[in-house]
């Protein structure tokens, strides 16, 4: 997959799909020259050479530089920017030399040495390319050769340089607290565009995931060019377009208050940045990152559980008597996961306090937490809890006997947010008792899932007894400390199961998903708003690490009205979680729950591991769509959730065309016995799935109408949706018919 051609000085990167080359050209320059559709190397060969305008623009070929040092003649967005022990800012860096490498799972490694021609200082650019994947992972190990400290003022992870294209659109998520997720396009003119986190964390205001294409590509069609960055702190992604049409994108830590001084013999490594091209739109380029994720990056590769989370139905009135009462309904539905909310441990009866004291609230718990554990595990679920770790309430006792433990400066108030201040992480002491904390809760209760939050970012970057001039550190120290306390744990810990949550769809990125087996997308659980925010997610992110709940009929965010029906068709989408109070769900609403979450669990595999299909061809009637397609026990399998927004001047929807079907295959279409609206809330008078007509079937009510058709005919002609009324929604499950 990875070669070099010496006499013509190239190096090639080729997969299944796409060719990625660059090479030396006649000055030293790493040149990039090609990213797109399979070419074969050496036809590349006469793109590579230094050019030149004028005086003003006398180094072009630096535009398109593998790795961008500052220093000479470049102006661009740099990789790397260092400052010498002797006030020098300058950086000629000079190919040493490169190595193949290829491991037992076939993946292949290049590893190429640059070198600094007057300090002894080396930058190791990394590509990294596995089977079957049409990817390429990307980071830089900054290399002190010397004996004196040098300061990094920037280190990025990679330089994407995109091909000549008619026009650059950029597509990007953005967002803010109970609207993360949302997609936006832009034509990337002259000059940058700058994605970046400044807070912390990865933040819900902006996700490190880019594609570009040339403003033609569709759901389905059109070449995309994209990349994520696996970095859960601060982080930036510039997006540089040129004067003569040259685009780069150079992403990893943002440079924003932050160095790092890198001593004699130490080595920096930058956080991995992936970077693909697809040729099927912007649908190819999602399931490529989702298959990635499952394969390479997810730690968990067990289907994820039907959960129950009780914040909704308690807050922090927490006890083990209505905790127990609530275990109850919540197996009575089906569900595998019970997980205790906010409000157990020391003095957390709301958010002011306690937040830093983890001890059970014996009060609360009289008999301690294995009652509850107990209870949970003898109804045959499993047995989860909420933390939020890196945070602490001034009013605990944490804080009253280690003030110092959080970041602040000494001459500065220390600003509350949600009242509470963030621990130093870099401290050792701070790591430890994290670490201990959270491996005596562990140890000493049957605990399978953690909800680990994070409800605070970052503010008074001071860090206490650290040097004055490596007081910039904190930013990549903070989140290094986290990765090491996430990675110690479940070494300790391998069959606890861990969601990353951060004041809602923050800390979501491909560096924190490498230790967290699922995401917590949004705070807002409004079920038709969870479709949009859901899209977004599913752009970069995978079905199976997105955690949807179903809540309350009437949305506490925006008091929409919607069926049960609907809000689980929703939540469905992703990993399904539940967290109504179910207190004041009916008998007849916990019994039609049960039948949903059935249902779910039927289709799990494929929702969880098979291809997802983005349906837009539907959406200008206000439908949302999408599709799964995995083989199940019996051959290819597939499910199909549709939505409408509202129904308009009584018409009726046009067929909607599925996709990634055999043509040649049958396939046996299942509607009422998957499609239930049978004693729906009284609220949802406007949805009327049920017994839907599928492909000439007549059955109504729940008796498994069926249809036969060939993939040609779903995917061409396409299936007829029954949807009427505002929020309405359906589910058909598709199935090869094997004769």
């Amino acid at each position: 997959m990875i070669q070099f051609d010496s006499d013509r000085r190239l190096f090639s990167i080729s997969t299944d799909g796409s060719s990625y080359v660059f090479g030396l050209n006649d000055k030293g320059v790493l040149q990039h020259l090609y990213w797109g559709d399979p070419v074969a190397a050496a036809d590349c060969a006469p793109l590579l050479g230094s050019r030149l305008h004028s005086s003003f623009d006398a180094a072009l070929d630096r535009e398109a530089e593998e790795f961008a040092y500052w220093g000479g003649l470049s102006y661009m967005e740099p990789c790397l920017k260092v400052r010498w022990y002797d006030g020098v800012r300058d950086l000629r860096m000079a190919y040493a030399s490169h190595r193949i490498e290829r491991a037992d799972d076939g993946k292949e490694t290049l590893t190429i040495v640059l070198r600094d021609e007057a300090y002894p200082l080396e930058a190791h650019l990394v590509y990294a390319v596995r089977p079957g994947h049409d990817l390429i992972e990307r980071h830089v190990e900054i290399v002190n050769a010397g004996d004196r400290d040098v300061v990094l003022e920037s280190a990025q992870s990679a330089a994407w340089s995109m091909p000549e294209l008619r026009d650059y659109r950029l597509t990007h998520v953005t967002g803010k607290w109970a609207g993360e997720f949302q997609l936006r396009g832009a034509a990337l003119t002259e000059g940058k565009k700058v994605l970046e986190s400044r807070r912390g964390f990865t933040d819900g205001h902006a996700n490190p995931w880019f594609a570009i294409d040339d403003g033609a590509a569709t759901e389905e069609a059109g070449r995309v060019w994209f990349g994520a960055l696996g970095w859960s702190g601060n982080w930036k992604i510039v997006l540089e377009n040129t004067a003569f049409g040259r685009v780069r994108v150079t992403g990893g830590i943002n440079d924003f208050d932050s160095e790092w001084t890198l001593g004699p013999g130490e080595r920096f490594e930058t956080p991995s940045f992936v970077g693909g091209y697809a040729a099927g739109g912007f649908g190819a380029m999602s399931r490529a990152l989702h298959r990635y994720q499952y394969e390479h990056v997810s730690p968990g590769k067990e289907l994820r559980k039907v959960l129950y989370n009780s914040w909704e139905a308690t807050y922090f009135d927490v006890n083990a008597k209505d905790q127990m009462a609530l275990a109850e309904r919540a197996a009575k539905v089906g569900a595998e996961l019970f997980v205790v909310d906010d409000g157990w441990f020391g003095q957390r009866h709301h958010d002011r306090a306690g937040l830093g004291d983890w001890i059970v609230n014996a009060d609360k718990f009289p008999n301690g937490l294995e009652e509850l554990i107990d209870r949970v595990r003898g109804l045959g679920m499993a047995f989860g809890i909420w933390v939020e770790p890196e945070a602490v309430n001034p009013d605990s006792e944490l804080y009253r006997s280690h003030p110092d433990w959080v970041y602040h400066f000494p001459t500065r108030p220390r600003t509350e947010l949600r009242n509470q201040l963030v621990l130093d992480l870099s401290n050792p002491a701070v790591k430890s008792y994290i670490v201990d904390f959270m491996s005596r809760l562990l140890g000493e209760h049957d605990i399978s899932f953690v909800k680990w939050d994070m409800n605070r970012t970052i503010t008074e970057p001071g860090m206490r007894d650290h040097p004055l001039n490596r007081q910039k550190e904190l930013w990549i120290r903070h989140v290094r400390s986290l990765y090491e306390i996430w990675a110690e744990l479940r070494r300790r810990f391998p069959g606890v199961a861990f969601e990353t949550c951060a004041g809602g769809g923050s800390r979501i990125d491909l560096g924190m998903l490498r230790y967290a087996d699922q995401a917590w997308p949004s705070d807002n659980t409004d079920a038709f708003d969870r479709l949009g925010i859901q899209e977004g997610f599913s752009y970069a992110y995978a079905p199976k690490l997105m955690t949807c709940w179903v809540t309350e009929a009437v949305s506490g965010m925006n008091k929409r009205i919607t069926s049960l029906k609907y809000r689980f068709h929703s939540a469905m989408t992703g990993t399904l979680g539940i967290g109504a109070n179910l207190n004041e769900w009916s008998e007849e609403q916990l019994a039609e729950a049960a039948r949903l979450v059935a249902q779910y669990k039927a289709i799990r595999p494929l929702v969880q591991g098979g291809r997802q299909y983005r349906l837009a061809a539907l959406k200008h009637k206000g439908v949302d769509a999408v599709q799964y397609v995995g083989v199940g026990e019996s051959g290819e399998e597939s499910v199909l959730f549709a939505f409408l927004h509202a129904q308009k001047l009584g018409d009726g929807l046009p067929r909607l065309c599925l996709l990634g079907l055999d043509p040649d295959k049958r396939y046996e279409i299942e509607g009422g016995a998957f499609d239930c609206a049978k004693n729906e809330e009284p609220e949802s008078e406007g949805a009327k799935g049920e017994g839907a007509e599928i492909e000439g079937a007549r059955g109504k009510g729940n008796d498994g109408a069926k249809d036969v058709r060939s993939g040609r005919a779903l995917m061409r002609i396409g299936v007829e949706l029954p949807l009427r009324g505002d929020f309405d929604s359906l589910m058909y499950r598709v199935r090869e018919l094997r004769s």
